[in-house]
């Protein structure tokens, strides 16, 4: 079992940055974030691998959000910069073991979510 944990979230206002932050209790070979907007699918946002080289983005936030993973393995961030009130929405630590992967199918382990609100 893997247990994550997210931390980060708030209110901010268009145009800010936030970090988000998800603590592992074990060092998963991928982990990554989705996010979840009332009313819609649960998407994809951004995906690390172990080393930390290895990344990928949603089209929607590449070129704005940054992510990345501690020394340790066991952390992961998400930098959100130049939010958008469209980024509004829970967001969601999601961890696996093996491939890299980007569909939510892929990933056992999920976090509870931190909600993350821009106002216009």
């Amino acid at each position: 079992q893997v247990q994550l944990e997210e931390s980060g979230g708030g209110l901010v206002q268009a145009g800010d940055s936030l970090r988000l932050s998800c603590t592992a209790s074990t060092s998963p070979s991928n982990m990554a974030w989705f996010r979840q907007a009332p009313g819609k699918e649960r998407e994809f946002v951004a995906r690390v691998g172990w080393s930390g080289d290895i990344t990928d983005y949603s089209d929607s936030v590449k070129g704005r959000f940054t992510i990345s993973r501690d020394s340790a393995k066991t952390t992961v961030y998400l930098q959100m910069n130049s939010l958008k009130p469209e980024d509004t929405a829970l967001y969601f630590c999601a961890a696996k073991f093996g491939l890299a992967a980007t569909t939510e199918e892929a990933y056992r382990y999920w976090g509870q979510g931190t909600q993350v609100t821009v106002s216009s």
